[in-house]
């Protein structure tokens, strides 16, 4: 997972670098590399955490930056040409993937601790 989501952060990346010059592209450019590293670093960050509440947290933070990283991959999708609509669509399916795999590992840290619990 952790190459996964520097590979998506990258691939944003060079997106965003295609993207013509213009003030409104460039700040959702701006948000979107914002986001997509934040993805891969706060991913890596929950990989060292000390109990699972902090686990969970991180992972929850993870969850809100791949989404964020959809919302902008949306709002290219509907302003972009077509060239960029589809590189635009296969990273919106990433970030759809990586938030599906977050969601199960947090669903999954909260069973176990539950279970642990009971």
């Amino acid at each position: 997972m952790k190459i996964r989501t520097k590979k998506f952060a990258l691939e944003c990346w060079f997106f965003c670098r295609r993207i013509p010059y213009s003030r409104e592209y460039n700040a959702y450019a701006n948000q979107l590399i914002r986001c997509s590293s934040s993805v891969g670093a706060n991913y890596r960050a929950s990989q060292r955490a000390k109990s699972t509440a902090d686990f969970i947290n991180k992972l929850k933070i993870v969850e809100e930056e791949a989404d964020e990283s959809m919302y902008f991959l949306e709002l290219f999708m509907e302003i972009m040409k077509d060239q960029e609509i589809k590189i635009a669509q296969k990273l919106h399916k990433e970030a759809e993937e990586i938030l599906a795999i977050i969601v199960a590992s947090i669903n999954t840290v909260r069973r176990n601790q539950k279970n642990k619990g009971s």
